[in-house]
Formats: C-alpha cells, sequence, structure tokens
C-alpha cells in the first residue's frame, strides 16, 4: 500500500526537476519570468517592433534525452502570443502567453502552461490580475527587446522581477555582454549577449544570446550550477513569418 504513494512522490519530483530544466534554458525557468525596472537610457527612443516567426530549438538537459522546441510569436489584432511547447520520449509540456506592448512597455495578460511526465501532469492559468510584473513567456519577450537598450553592466547589473508559473513573486539581477556573432545550426547571426544570476544562489547563472532585431528570438542559451554546464539550448530552424530572415 505504500509504494504507489512512494513512487507518485518519486516521479512529482523528477518531473519537476525535468520541466524545470526545460524551460530553464527556453523559458528562463530557472529564474521563471523577468522585467526590468530600469528604464531605456532614452525614454522616449523605441524599443525594437516584434515579428511574428516560428523557431525550432534543441535542448539538452543533463542526465536527460535532447529534447526538440517549438516557440512561435505571432500577433493577434490588438495583442501579441508567445507559444513554447517541448518534448522528450517520457516528457511534454507548453505554455502560453498573451500580450500588449507599446514603445517601451509590455503587459501580460493571460498565461497558460501545463506539463507531464510519466502520464503525471499539472496545468496552471494566470488572469492578469494573478500576474504582479510579467510572466515568463511575455518576461522572456520584453529581456530580448531591452537588451542593449539599457546600462546593466556586471558592476551595475539591473534588478529585475517577475513572477513564476504559479504567479509567486521573485527578483534577480541581470547586465549585457558585449554584442557579438554567434553562430547555431540555423545559421550565422548578430547576438545581444544577457547573463541572469540568481542573487541568493550566485554560483548559478543563465547566459541567453537574443538576436537585436527580432524580440523574443533566441539564438542560444546555457544554464550553469557551479561551473558546470546543466542545459543548453541551440536554435535549429528559423522561419518568419509575412517578413524576410535576419
Amino acid at each position: 500500500m505504500e509504494k504507489e504513494p512512494l513512487r507518485n512522490v518519486s516521479v512529482r519530483s523528477t518531473k519537476s526537476k525535468v520541466i524545470s530544466a526545460a524551460f530553464a534554458t527556453a523559458a528562463m525557468a530557472f529564474c521563471n519570468v523577468v522585467t526590468a525596472n530600469d528604464t531605456p537610457d532614452d525614454a522616449t527612443q523605441a524599443l525594437p517592433a516584434p515579428h511574428p516567426f516560428e523557431a525550432q530549438y534543441r535542448l539538452a538537459i543533463r542526465g536527460w534525452p535532447n529534447a526538440n522546441i517549438t516557440h512561435t510569436l505571432s500577433n493577434e489584432g490588438l495583442h501579441w502570443l508567445s507559444d513554447m511547447s517541448f518534448s522528450v520520449a517520457v516528457a511534454r509540456g507548453q505554455e502560453r502567453s498573451r500580450f500588449v506592448l507599446d514603445d517601451t512597455t509590455t503587459r501580460s495578460l493571460l498565461y497558460s502552461s501545463s506539463y507531464s511526465l510519466f502520464g503525471v501532469g499539472d496545468s496552471y492559468q494566470l488572469n492578469e490580475g494573478d500576474i504582479s510584473s510579467l510572466d515568463r513567456q511575455t518576461a522572456l519577450f520584453d529581456l530580448s527587446r531591452r537588451a542593449g537598450h539599457e546600462s546593466c553592466t556586471e558592476s551595475a547589473p539591473c534588478n529585475i522581477e517577475f513572477v513564476d508559473h504559479r504567479g509567486r513573486d521573485e527578483h534577480f539581477l541581470y547586465y549585457v555582454n558585449e554584442p557579438g556573432t554567434i553562430r547555431v545550426p540555423a545559421g550565422e547571426f548578430n547576438a545581444n549577449r544577457v547573463t541572469l544570476i540568481d542573487g541568493e544562489k550566485p554560483d548559478r547563472h543563465l547566459q541567453i544570446n537574443f538576436h537585436p532585431q527580432w524580440p523574443g528570438l533566441i539564438l542560444s542559451a546555457e544554464y550553469q550550477k557551479e561551473g558546470r554546464r546543466q542545459t543548453q539550448l541551440t536554435m535549429t530552424q528559423f522561419n518568419p513569418t509575412g517578413g524576410d530572415a535576419p
């Protein structure tokens, strides 16, 4: 009679680790979601405009088989939709966020997510009133849009605030490295390099390379713990919708 409850605890613990690892790199589940407290140096300067796209990523999780991730950004009239899903042999996950934006700000409208591992699953939904800052899909877009437009350095990082998939408030730090170019299976691209740090766990950090003209588009990302890579994300395909590739 005791085996089944113990199995459920084990499966849930394993599921939590796998799902967190997957979205840690793909959608910043390491720090869940972010939104910068700081504003651009020139508050009147418009940030890059979004463009619809579909991207494919390969996610390598230490100790697990590689996963394929599909990430789409689409316009739905007055708002935008970011949708990210992944799958491996024993696990699946998806999360969506609807948001609105203007030249300098982004606001979450609705967030939903669902995950399953070995048939054990969870689902979550946050309405606008549940989100004190930004949800993690919207924040991924917002951070990539702001990167390179703020004075966030390693010696003077920016404070960031976010809520996780349950709506719990968190905060982290981030800074922007020198821009450069990066080669991934999808091609060679210019990149804005961002490093996120857990202030309470400085041995853990997440490095993300964003494309400067395509907000939300991840070129690559790597999550490290105690100097050791735990997960790695690389873009394998990129398909712009209604426009030319960068």
